[in-house]
């Protein structure tokens, strides 16, 4: 494998490219877990990685409780499969709870306000009851518990991290919480070691090649434990050398058995595509990377893909009559714009909006 195929790999692998699933459950189930924290970048990620459908499709996936919104990696919302919320959960966030004990101090929630906090969550939500989360505040206050400064919204946090809670499906614009259990019953019990093998197999048949480090950051893992996945997953992997780093992948995804092809892309903000790694240098070159998490603050912004490149970014206009798409492209790609308009129109089919203008910019930084 050439360092050149990379991104083409990871195109295919992901289902951005060739091979597209059919329901917004499957893509869910088949990556392991989207990234969820921008909830309408979540839709089009999921989105573009199906054969066909629009958002309405996606937000139905949701109410029907085939995909799950929570907090199981590196503390941040994630759309799971439901079968694997609880082992997510348990495998992944006692570390994340460990390392929250300086913030609680700095928030001031004791370990009597947290359970005072889960107790009005249960008395308020049992029965299959969805509430709002200012709703959910107002209730916390009228306890005497304070929200502000973040601390309502931490306190939501901790309880889904420990499994009590998780999001429901949207009401407006305001998002829901529910009672876990009553969301997701709850099913056999598997070891530790069997959702680290799982998690391993599954994030090298969506994501490689990448390297344990890239895995290890995904999840939140130790590298040991990273590692410790690698030998569960046994000869179902296969390695790569492309420099000094070794890249894992699926054995069903032989390098050999994909043909390179070229492609013009837009994918959301936060998209597993550019965030699945912490080695981006595949696919984003050095001095591009401010423009995709400006002022390096996590929030990664919608990007243009070419040739399995980052090529830009791009933005919407919502407009009474439809979107307006503005493309901002880090160099010239004359002979692509074609097949920039064709992905600007993809999104406007996604959306089920139609597309007013699509302005294409170069901005060579």
């Amino acid at each position: 494998m050439l360092k050149s195929e990379i991104g083409y790999r990871r195109l295919q692998n992901q289902r951005i490219a060739g091979d597209k699933c059919e329901k917004p459950d499957d893509v869910v189930r088949y990556l392991g877990a989207i990234q969820a924290q921008d909830y309408h970048q979540m839709l089009w990620a999921i989105g573009c990685r199906m054969q066909h459908g629009v958002a309405a499709d996606i937000e139905r996936s949701i109410e029907d409780r085939n995909i799950v919104l929570t907090w199981p990696m590196r503390g941040t919302i994630h759309a799971v499969p439901p079968e694997s919320v609880r082992g997510m959960l348990q495998l992944l966030t006692p570390r994340i709870l460990a390392s929250d004990k300086r913030r609680l101090q700095e928030l001031e929630l004791t370990p009597e306000i947290i359970e005072q906090s889960k107790e009005i969550l249960i008395h308020a939500l049992k029965g299959n009851k969805r509430i709002s989360r200012p709703v959910l505040m107002e209730l916390f206050e009228e306890a005497g518990i304070r929200t502000t400064g973040q601390r309502g919204y931490h306190l939501l946090w901790h309880s889904a991290q420990i499994g009590l809670i998780c999001m429901g499906p949207r009401e407006g614009k305001q998002q829901t919480f529910v009672l876990l259990d009553e969301w997701v019953p709850p099913g056999d019990d598997i070891s530790r070691e069997e959702v680290l093998s799982q998690l391993t197999k599954r994030y090298y048949i969506s994501h490689g090649p990448a390297s344990v480090h890239d895995f290890a950051w995904w999840t939140g893992l130790t590298l040991r434990d990273a590692r410790k996945g690698l030998e569960l997953a046994g000869n179902q992997l296969e390695s790569a050398k492309i420099d000094d780093r070794e890249l894992w992948y699926h054995s069903s995804l032989s390098a050999g058995n994909k043909e390179i092809t070229p492609g013009v892309y837009l994918l959301p903000g936060f998209d597993e595509y550019v965030l699945g790694y912490k080695d981006r240098s595949d696919v984003l070159r050095a001095e591009y990377a401010k423009y995709i998490i400006p002022g390096g603050n996590g929030v990664f912004m919608p990007t243009i893909v070419i040739d399995g490149q980052v090529a830009g970014i791009w933005k919407r206009k919502i407009k009474a009559k439809g979107l307006d798409i503005v493309l901002e492209l880090f160099s010239t790609y004359d002979d692509r714009e074609n097949d920039l308009m064709a992905a600007a129109s993809k999104y406007v089919e996604f959306m089920e909006l139609p597309l007013l203008t699509v302005d294409i910019q170069v901005k060579i930084h």
